[in-house]
């Protein structure tokens, strides 16, 4: 049996980060775990304000898929040293591998027309706008992480480029 790899996606909403982690799910076979679903399940479900729970719920399902050898998938904006460190810990709980990709678009204008046009796919959750994503709070990275600027390029271009990167 190989080594299970949980592939830690990070970015600011809208950058890309959900449909490459998406389609990298369907090239490798990995469950796909989407923090923004589980946070809105948990608000329609239980009726509350949603704080870290989405991150707690969601190590723990994705560490049972590790633990089974199932490659997964963190898609989050995961903007914080802590969050980041708690999802390394998760792979390393099982003995598996784990890679971090940050996803953003450098372009000012093309971003924020993303931010403005974009549909949402999570029932009854409320995107955030230009100016709710521009006031994110959102830590740089101090740890080796992959980089994938989807700014000026299509969305295959920027999977190829995630692709090549990590070798699968």
């Amino acid at each position: 049996m190989s080594i299970p790899t949980l592939y830690i996606f990070s970015g600011l909403p809208a950058s890309g980060k959900s449909t490459l982690a998406k389609l990298l799910a369907l090239q490798t076979g990995s469950i796909y775990v989407r923090i923004d679903t589980v946070e809105q399940g948990l608000r329609d479900l239980c009726n509350f304000k949603v704080e870290s729970e989405g991150y707690r719920l969601s190590y723990r399902i994705i560490r049972d898929n590790l633990a089974l050898g199932v490659s997964s998938i963190s898609d989050s904006c995961n903007p914080i040293k802590l969050t980041r460190h708690e999802w390394q810990e998760v792979a390393e709980s099982v003995g598996a591998k784990f890679v971090n990709i940050e996803v953003r678009c450098s372009d000012c204008k093309e971003y924020e027309y993303r931010v403005n046009r974009r549909e949402c796919d999570v029932l009854n959750l409320d995107l955030p706008n230009w100016q709710q994503v521009q006031n994110r709070h959102y830590e740089p990275w101090e740890s080796d992480v992959i980089e994938i600027d989807t700014a000026g390029q299509t969305i295959e271009a920027s999977f190829a480029e995630l692709v090549e990167k990590l070798g699968v």
